[in-house]
């Protein structure tokens, strides 16, 4: 092994002199030379070190200045899972050889980060796993990689603060090694458990970590506004390592949308808020580092400066004054909150009136617990503003919510509009996708949105198994035969289903031939209608239209009203399958502290042009906004908008 080179300063004295670099993600790449999964990552460390060591390579090469060894899941718990508990000694000893031999080939002296991640299985009172257990844990794994020769432990990914004050005292009884701390953030800016920065920096500070920070679950915004919360309360330096924003499940692999550019230029933000160490997790290439490395350099040579306040923004120009590309757009302004509507089909049912008149409906996601009350008067707000039906999501972006059954049986009994139930196959296999579909009718829900659902690693529990069983367009011909009175088997079911399918279509798509191949077989297996996911210009619905041909089924075109230029990027270069022209970005740039305004001026001039080509739109809110879009429904039926071809 390696000897360890000797640093001339010590770790903490290291980041008083200027922000350092960190690398990028250690999975994503391993997973990108065609390691599974749901293998060992770690056993690589002895089996296959060269994999390990090559990515080390490059990121060193790309400028990082600290990087971590694989050893993220090389404790007796993770290796258990996979037969390898009594190897837990072995693995982080390698793990470090491997970046130590990396540093000697490139010819740096680079900081050597033991990653040491949860052990994946929930402590008491919860699970069965006592705090003692997951402190032996940890010394464990930290004595190993402190043997090893590791000139740092960082503890990341943690979602339970009880299991990461467990794991920094075990880890600071076996080795006396520099310990930073970071924890996971949902895109709410709060742990899986509900802390927010402040709590989670009074923690840890606490326990006397040397560094505490927060990384993976969000991308680089998310991120950056934990940071500037952090950067207020806290005496200790601070540790960002965003996500190259969410994953996409893509031709059978998951790829990250967040370019080097946007991830350096968060960068940036984050080290003038204080942050001493910036790097990337999940997604994150040696290309992304590349990137942030200059924006390093040029920070640490003009020395510190004083953290800006969080939400200290840059003061915006005035509000431009222009139209999107393709013609002018006269605007109509939204309609005052208190004003009457009416719409044309009132009292029929989504069925009778999608394709005959222009529908409106409007997602609303289910509450995180039993308390619908905030939800159900927003139904109400928007059932009195004119709206149609209320789509009703099904744990959107993988986190925990209530059933969306409930939730359309309460809206159509309580407030009496109809709902698209949002029904995903990434939690039901076979038996209890259709045992769903009979309980879903049965309380008088007949609108069906089919989606594949958002992966797993997205959202509140990364280790949840998706499914996947059936594909959206299987789901909607096994609803179909429903509708015929018969299961996937052939079976009979008694009496026949009345379900109205809809499909889910990103007309924006990278890979556009391959959606259109997806919405033929959609089409083939017998969907009533297609819900867009949003856009922003009306060219992208017209040249979707007319290269498929025409669409034969009814569309309702996405629209979701954008709140300020940090939003309009957030989307664009984090959000999988959301693209933003750049024209649009700019007039919210444009717009400051108007953006909300702007947003949805926006939204209506796209409804009026695209309203006249489609059946009807569907409004997707942002943060829960139920009384601004109210009064978007309102503009809305003040255009008087006639439903247009299909």
């Amino acid at each position: 092994m390696p000897n360890a080179p000797v640093h001339p300063h010590t770790f903490v004295e290291r980041l008083t002199a200027g922000p350092l670099l960190g690398d990028g993600a250690m999975g994503t790449m391993l997973y990108a030379c065609g390691v599974p999964f749901d293998h060992c990552f770690d056993a690589l460390n002895l089996s296959a070190p060269d994999l390990p060591r090559g990515i080390h390579v490059d990121y060193l090469r790309a400028g990082a200045e600290l990087i971590e060894t694989n050893t993220f899941g090389a404790n007796r718990f993770k290796l258990g899972a996979h037969g390898l508990q009594d190897q837990v000694r072995e693995m982080n000893v390698a793990g470090v050889a491997a970046a130590r031999e990396a540093c000697a080939e490139v010819g740096v002296r680079a900081w050597v980060a033991g990653s040491m991640g949860p052990i994946g299985r929930p402590m008491v009172p919860l699970g069965a796993v006592t705090s003692e257990e997951v402190r032996e844990a940890f010394h464990e794994q930290a004595a190993a990689l402190a043997e090893g020769g590791a000139d740092l432990l960082i503890l990341e990914t943690f979602s339970d603060l009880n299991e990461l004050r467990e794991a920094i005292l075990g880890a600071r009884e076996a080795a006396a090694l520099p310990i930073a701390a970071e924890m996971t953030f949902t895109q709410e800016g709060k742990t899986l458990l509900g802390h927010t920065p402040e709590e989670i920096v009074a923690a840890l500070e606490a326990l006397g970590v040397q560094a505490l920070g927060a990384n993976c679950s969000v991308g680089s915004q998310g991120i950056l506004q934990v940071m500037e919360a952090m950067a207020l309360v806290s005496h200790t330096p601070l540790v960002a390592m965003p996500n190259a924003g969410f994953p996409a499940y893509v031709g059978g692999r998951y790829i990250y949308v967040s370019t080097p550019p946007y991830m350096a230029e968060h960068a940036r933000r984050m080290l003038e808020r204080g942050v001493s160490i910036v790097g990337g997790c999940c997604g994150t290439t040696p290309e992304h580092i590349a990137a942030m490395a200059p924006v390093v350099r040029d920070f640490r040579s003009r020395g510190r400066t004083r953290p800006a306040p969080a939400g200290v923004r840059t003061p915006a120009e005035a509000p431009v004054e222009g139209t999107p590309a393709g013609g002018t757009i006269t605007l109509t302004p939204l309609a005052p909150a208190q004003a009457a509507t009416t719409r044309t089909g009132e009292g029929l049912t989504l069925a009778e009136r999608l394709g005959r008149h222009f529908v409106i409906t409007v997602e609303i996601d289910p509450p995180r617990g039993v308390d619908d009350s905030k939800e159900m008067a927003g139904c109400r707000r928007l059932r009195e503003a004119g709206v149609d039906a209320i789509d009703v999501g099904d744990n959107p972006l993988a986190r925990l919510r209530m059933s969306p059954w409930a939730m359309c049986a309460r809206v159509q009994q309580e407030v009496g509009l109809d709902t698209i139930l949002h029904f995903t196959t990434r939690d039901r296999n076979l038996v209890r996708l259709q045992s769903d579909l009979l309980a879903v009718h049965a309380l008088g829900v007949r609108s069906v949105l089919v989606l594949r659902g958002d992966p797993p690693q997205l959202g509140d529990y990364p280790n949840a198994t998706a499914v996947l069983d059936v594909t959206p367009s299987g789901l909607a011909r096994l609803i179909k035969n429903f509708n015929q009175g018969i299961d996937v088997a052939g079976n009979s079911i008694g009496q026949p289903t009345s379900f109205l399918v809809g499909v889910a279509l990103n007309m924006g798509a990278r890979a556009l031939d391959k959606e259109m191949r997806v919405l033929e077989r959609k089409i083939s297996a017998g969907a009533d209608f297609v819900c867009t996911m949003p856009i922003y210009e009306v060219e992208t619905f017209d040249r979707f239209v007319a290269r498929f041909g025409g669409v034969p089924i009814p569309i309702l075109v996405g629209v979701m009203p954008l709140q300020s230029d940090r939003h309009a990027e957030f989307l664009h270069n984090e959000l999988p399958g959301s693209s933003i022209p750049e024209w649009v970005r700019e007039r919210m740039r444009r717009a400051g502290s108007d953006g909300r305004e702007e947003g949805h001026r926006m939204a209506l001039e796209l409804v009026e042009v695209v309203g006249q080509r489609a059946a009807g739109v569907y409004l997707i809110p942002s943060f829960g906004r139920y009384r601004a879009m109210a009064d978007l429904v309102r503009g809305i039926r003040n255009l008087h908008v006639e439903a247009g071809t299909k």
